[in-house]
Parts: structure tokens; C-alpha cells; sequence
């Protein structure tokens, strides 16, 4: 973490004082800050009291340890579904995770009425060859109920050496019974970006997640569309659906390689909506972090930030992708054709802690150019299109204990898909086309794909669409009152 998010974190602690005249003395305003830094002495007391309780009368002895341990969990998970505590070994299990090598399935998680949950499998990893869907909760891992487990503990499960197997138990919202499907873990090597040709002219980026190598993966897919249709491109479709996120940097720099070099991409904000971030289209905040040395921008044809842009998005959408699409909506540079976006707009810090541990917390919140905020309600599609094939849909706002929208708009939920026709998956033939249609993307079997190849070849109505959805005003929450 920098110096500069860490005396961010330092200034959060201090609640702002304001209204105090200027015949108030020192002594006053010193005893009225001392009652806002007092210690809640009422509430220590009450868990001072259920501590000796459990220490005196719980059917087995525990340790303090343990108490004490589960105590700072409860005490952090309950602030939100992506924060949470981990002891000095949890703490060097992630860390380990980030660098090594590991075994894993390929799936965003997260947390809900105390079960896992999928956010989104990862393209061609052994979870989207398994068919789990965006949706799905995990209520078993092997022979484990995951009721009451955290992400991490889930996380710690499910990996393992390559070549082990696992066995899942699912519950999905349209299925009589619940589903169990054995998987082999794998070395999770994803290849975030592809592309094809739809017809002449007319080019296909999917981004799977966004990682380090990202932003250098589109320009060389972008330039290869180009020489494959001997000719500059026309238009351009950018796939995003499904995708879980990544790394921030990477956002930027895909969403510079469309946008006007400097303009805003995202902007972040911390406690009391103080600014804690912003970053644009440049150079310096796209390969902030990274081992490029080179700006990859630099090859990218010189047409690509004036042709018609479709980005594709749905409730998979989460975290990155939804920043990309966000920021080009507001730039009004390309029309997001699908559905709702997942609403996962908060950033995590991981802060160490004095006993080796660390804590994982909410630190601020993402802001769109035009300071718009993604949590809890996501990007909504300038042209909606649902995904008949899609019954269920999940969001941010199911999880337990989420960050509600700060600017007031209703949180949005997911929910089952009205009109939706499932694709029948008994047939293996059937499933694994379905499985492959992302990576050989058809317009006559995707809907939302046809929408965007209409839009991008008829440039009139591309530009009518353009920002429709980010142009509506925010709905506020309608405040209950008490009669």
C-alpha cells in the first residue's frame, strides 16, 4: 500500500469537526473531542460479560485464543461481504496465492445468507467446463457445509495441487435438487483476451479478466483483426460479460486504448466522500505497478478511438469490467448493449497487523467520470437485451451486509429471468458447443452479440444510443417516516 492511501487510512480515523463559534474555548473543544474519541464503555462491557459467560458455562472449553480470534472476525466481517480478518497463517496464504503457482477451479466467490455464492466462473477453467453458472451458491465442498464460512475459507478448500479432485454440491435457484459435480483442480492459466473477425470490417475482443498482460493482449487482438481484414476496422465489439474483474491498472489501460489520452477513467472515494483517487487515461496510471516498460498504446491503429464501440455487459459484470464500461458509457464512446451490471464498486485494502495477521477492508468506493456510483446497482445497458438462456441473475446487492448505494439510488437485486428459455443441457454435444460459443462468438445464436453488430454497422443509430443510460437521473431511496 503507498503513503498516500495509508495517511488516507490515518485521516479516516479522525471524525471532522465543524460548527464550533469562535468564542468556544480550548478547554471545551478539547473535552468534546475527548467524548468523541471515549471508548464505548456500555458495549465493552456487554462483551467483557457474554466472554465470561462462554468462558464459564459453554459445553466445551475453548482457549481465548479462539474467542478472541472469532470475535475481531465477526467483529469485520460484519462490516461488509468483502471485508474480513485473517490470522498470521490466513494472511500468508494470500500472499502465497498472489505469487505462486496453485491448483484452483476458476471462479469469482463471494458471500450470501451465510453460503458461497458464484459471481462468475472463468472462461475455459475447470468451473465453466463443469457448467457452474453465475448464481450458483456452494453448499458443500466435499463432504463440508460452507454455512458460515468466509470467501477465504472457501478459497483455501477448494485449492489444491493440480490433477486433485474435488467434489462441489450446488443449489441453483431453477433446479428441483441440488446439483453435484466432481472437478479436477488445474493450474489456473487463463487466457483473458480473444478476438474474431465477424465479417469484414466488423472485429470481436472478449476480455475474460483482467490481468497484468491484459491492455498489451488487446492492442496485439485489435492489430491483428486489423491485418486479418486487410483494411482499418470499422467497428469494434468488446465483450465484458461474465467477466469478474482484475486488476484496476488493467481497467485503465483497456479502457485508454478507446477513450482520448488523458480523459478520466475512474475516481475513487473514502469515508465522509472524501476524494482518495483518480485516475485517467495515461500512460503513468495504465502501467502504474507493472513490468512494462513500453506504452503498448503506441501501436494501436490510428482510427480505434473514432469508430463505433459496443461494449457487452450482464450481471456477471463485475469490479474491472464494470469501471471499463462505465467509463465509456460516461465518455459517451461506446453503447453497453446487454443487462444490469453485477454493482461491485468498492475497493479493498489489505492492512497488516502487529501479530502477523491482516485485515482485508472496504476502504473507499468506485465513481465513474461523470461521479456516477457503481455499488450496489451497477452499469445499466444504454440497450438492453436480456439473454434468454439465462434464468437466474445475481448481483452485489444479495450479499449479505452490502454497502448500499451512497448517492441514494435503490440497491438492485437479482432474481429469476422473466421469458427465459434455458438451453436443455442433456445432450454433451449441446453443452460443450454452448461451453465454446464465447470463444467462437455467433450473432445468429446471441442475441445480445446481433444487437451490437446492428449497432456498430449502422452508425446513426450507434450514435443516438450513445450515454442513454448514464444521462437518466439517479431514483432516490424513499425514506420511511415514523407516524
Amino acid at each position: 500500500m503507498s503513503n498516500h492511501t495509508w495517511k488516507k487510512i490515518s485521516l479516516y480515523t479522525f471524525g471532522a469537526i465543524s460548527g464550533i463559534a469562535l468564542s468556544v474555548s480550548v478547554q471545551s473543544f478539547a473535552a468534546e473531542k475527548a467524548k468523541q474519541d471515549s471508548l464505548p464503555i456500555q458495549s465493552i462491557r456487554t462483551m467483557a460479560e457474554v466472554y465470561s459467560q462462554v468462558k464459564a458455562n459453554y459445553v466445551t472449553a475453548e482457549s481465548d485464543q479462539k474467542l478472541l480470534e472469532n470475535a475481531i472476525k465477526g467483529m469485520v466481517s460484519g462490516l461488509d461481504p468483502h471485508s474480513e480478518y485473517m490470522n498470521k497463517k490466513g494472511y500468508r496464504e494470500l500472499q502465497e496465492s498472489t505469487t505462486g503457482e496453485f491448483g484452483g477451479l476458476g471462479m469469482e466467490i463471494g458471500s450470501e445468507d451465510g453460503l458461497i455464492k458464484i459471481i462468475a466462473p472463468i472462461e475455459d477453467t475447470p468451473a465453466e467446463r463443469a457448467g457452474i453458472k453465475s448464481g450458483d451458491y456452494i453448499v458443500k465442498i466435499n463432504n463440508d457445509s460452507t454455512r458460515g464460512m468466509t470467501t477465504t475459507e472457501a478459497v483455501k478448500k477448494m485449492r489444491g495441487k493440480p490433477n486433485t479432485k474435488i467434489t462441489l454440491t450446488l443449489s441453483r435457484k431453477d433446479a428441483p435438487k441440488p446439483i453435484v459435480v466432481n472437478l479436477t483442480r488445474a493450474i489456473i492459466k487463463v487466457k483473458s483476451v480473444r478476438q474474431h473477425l465477424l465479417e469484414p470490417d466488423y472485429g470481436y475482443v472478449r476480455v475474460s479478466q483482467f490481468q497484468e498482460r491484459t491492455v498489451e493482449s488487446v492492442v496485439d487482438a485489435i492489430n491483428q483483426l486489423a491485418m486479418q481484414n486487410k483494411q482499418p476496422l470499422k467497428g469494434v465489439i468488446l465483450d465484458l460479460r461474465d467477466d469478474p474483474g482484475g486488476l484496476l491498472t488493467s481497467a485503465v489501460g483497456v479502457s485508454a486504448v478507446f477513450l482520448k489520452s488523458g480523459d478520466s477513467v475512474v475516481n475513487t472515494k473514502g469515508r465522509d466522500n472524501k476524494p482518495a483517487m483518480s485516475l485517467s487515461a495515461t500512460p503513468d496510471d495504465y502501467l502504474m505497478g507493472t513490468t512494462t516498460k513500453s506504452d503498448p498504446l503506441k501501436t494501436l491503429p490510428a482510427n480505434i478511438k473514432q469508430i463505433p464501440l459496443v461494449v457487452l455487459i450482464n450481471s456477471g459484470s463485475a469490479s474491472a469490467s464494470e469501471i471499463v464500461a462505465g467509463a465509456l458509457q460516461d465518455h459517451k464512446r461506446a453503447v453497453i448493449v446487454g443487462t444490469r451490471s453485477f454493482g461491485k464498486g468498492s475497493v479493498q485494502s489489505v492492512i497488516p497487523l502487529s501479530n502477523g495477521g491482516a485485515v482485508k477492508i472496504t476502504t473507499a468506493l468506485y465513481y465513474t467520470p461523470n461521479d456516477r456510483s457503481i455499488q450496489a446497482v451497477g452499469i445499466v445497458p444504454d440497450v438492453e437485451v436480456q439473454d434468454k438462456t439465462r434464468t437466474f441473475e445475481s448481483r452485489e446487492a444479495d450479499l449479505d451486509g452490502h454497502i448500499g448505494n451512497p448517492l441514494g439510488a435503490n440497491d438492485v437485486k437479482g432474481g429469476v429471468v422473466e421469458d427465459a428459455q434455458p438451453i436443455k443441457k442433456d445432450d454433451k454435444k449441446e453443452k460443450d458447443e454452448d461451453i465454446s460459443s464465447r470463444r467462437i462468438p455467433n450473432p445468429a445464436k446471441d442475441d445480445q452479440l446481433r444487437k451490437g453488430l446492428e449497432l456498430i454497422k449502422n452508425p446513426t443509430d450507434w450514435q443516438k444510443s450513445l450515454g442513454i443510460a448514464a444521462s437518466k437521473p439517479v431514483k432516490p431511496i424513499k425514506q420511511d417516516t415514523d407516524e
